[in-house]
């Protein structure tokens, strides 16, 4: 069985990040293993949303409605075309960044990733059979993102965002305390991603399934 589509999504607004550095080596790693890997960084990157794009949002989208703006659609295309999707974003202000949101929000589209049903409440998942990592880095302790953020950017991300489209996320990284971290721990955390990509490379789709996270 052939090794995993993966598309990385760097949620970071600037360049040279830690967020970074750990996206690279986590794709170097899984490209070496024999996956293929695409990128979008939101740090370079086309940003999807503009002011005459505000249709996109609407939900549900039918035949109607304007058409995706290429930036848009490339972005829902590259969704489809993956197996698995690993998001890498920091904290701040107990979520992630706007430009992950805004990804999100223009992407994750009504009629794209999911379907209103005619009737009842019920909906159907797009995106099934597709797998997620989520890597989160935070200044914050492990036990105050808990206690006083309640873990909402990964609950946001994970729950009401990847599961709701039909996406099953497989493992949860939160490196924690970077701010007062050393230079030492940065780097296992960077090696650590890479084995991380690596291993998502071996997975066939079985595992996968096997291996998401509760």
């Amino acid at each position: 069985m052939s090794a995993p589509r993966i598309l990385v999504v760097i949620g970071h607004p600037l360049p040279g990040s830690l967020n970074h550095a750990l996206a690279a080596n986590y794709a170097k790693e899984a490209r070496e293993a024999g996956a293929a890997v695409d990128i979008i960084d939101l740090a370079t990157d086309p940003r999807p949303g503009h002011p005459e794009a505000h249709a996109d949002l609407q939900a549900p989208r039918d035949a109607g409605d304007p058409a995706l703006t290429p930036v848009v659609a490339d972005y829902v295309e590259r969704v489809r075309a993956a197996d698995h999707i690993a998001f890498f974003f920091p904290q701040w202000w107990g979520t992630y960044p706007a430009v992950l949101a805004e990804w999100l929000n223009r992407v994750i589209l009504a009629g794209e990733s999911f379907s209103y049903r005619n009737k009842g409440k019920g909906w159907d998942k797009l995106l099934t059979g597709r797998t997620a990592r989520i890597t989160m880095t935070m200044d914050s302790p492990s036990a105050w993102n808990r206690l006083m953020y309640r873990d909402a950017a990964i609950r946001t991300l994970k729950t009401a965002t990847l599961w709701y489209v039909g996406i099953k996320t497989i493992d949860v990284t939160r490196v924690a305390e970077v701010r007062a971290s050393t230079l030492a721990k940065r780097d296992k955390a960077i090696a650590t991603a890479g084995g991380q990509g690596r291993a998502d490379a071996a997975l066939t789709p079985a595992l996968r399934e096997s291996r998401v996270s509760a």
